[in-house]
């Protein structure tokens, strides 16, 4: 009977878990696709070497964010009725995370680079300093408070 419960227990959570994903991997596509489009605007050309580095470096986290939470459903996909459902739920709920992680600094990269092209870079490091925050707050602190205040 234990068996049966934990399987729908383990289908319970695969689907949260991909219902999760549904939600972050159309904003990696766009920011993904936006800053695959930005070299090739007209005023590419005049940023900077320091704002090509940012821009990047955020195209690269943006990648891996799309990798990490990707790999879950390729995963799922590769292993089907190999029966290690638990297993998957590990190892995508790592992934997610990590691709959580890289999600953020995308996004903290992209604002960093628009503010800088707008303003200059001291506007640019105060607002990433407050997306970072949010991130740390809403993503991290809260669930990570919620956890140490249950123990």
């Amino acid at each position: 009977m234990a068996g049966k419960q934990d399987e729908e227990k383990h289908d319970r959570e695969l689907i949260e878990l991909l219902n999760e994903l549904r939600v972050a991997l159309p904003g990696v596509q766009v920011l993904f696709a936006f800053l695959l489009a930005v070299p090739f605007s007209q005023r590419f050309d005049r940023l900077g070497d320091f704002q090509k580095d940012t821009y990047f470096l955020t195209l690269v986290c943006t990648a891996a964010a799309s990798i990490l939470l990707i790999a879950p459903s390729s995963y799922h996909r590769l292993r089907w009725r190999q029966h290690d459902k638990e297993r998957l739920l590990k190892f995508s709920n790592a992934l997610s995370i990590g691709g959580l992680v890289f999600l953020a600094a995308a996004m903290t990269g992209a604002v960093f680079l628009i503010t800088n092209v707008l303003y200059d870079r001291t506007w640019a490091s105060v607002t990433a300093a407050i997306v970072t925050g949010a991130f740390a707050v809403f993503w991290y602190g809260l669930p990570l408070y919620s956890a140490l205040r249950e123990r």
